[in-house]
């Protein structure tokens, strides 16, 4: 097939075929590569984001336990002095009680 006036033989449609074919699986084999690559650079740019969305939850729910933690501590706070309100209020009440029951005892 030296000019393109000519007719094509069988042999010369086989050996473009045979061209056309080890074009094509070299052309098979670039393209796979490329996507092997592209394919691993965004598996490890979704491993970067996973990593840094952990890191922004941690963040987060560390200040929400660390607000958590000074409601807690200020809540048995708060419990402990209503529990010494509630211990004078019930001393009072006693004393009262002594006093109307037992009028001529004074109180302890």
């Amino acid at each position: 097939m030296e000019n393109g006036h000519e007719p094509a033989t069988k042999q010369d449609l086989g050996e473009v075929e045979g061209r056309l074919r080890a074009e094509m699986g070299e052309l098979e084999g670039r393209l796979e590569t490329r996507l092997r690559a592209e394919i691993k650079s965004s598996e490890e740019h979704v491993i970067e984001t996973m990593r840094d969305i952990q890191t922004e939850l941690l963040k987060a729910f560390y200040g929400f336990t660390e607000s958590n933690r000074q409601r807690v501590a200020q809540l048995e706070g708060n419990q402990g002095a209503i529990i010494t309100r509630i211990g004078v209020l019930e001393d009072r009440m006693t004393d009262l009680e002594r006093k109307v029951h037992f009028p001529q005892h004074p109180p302890q």
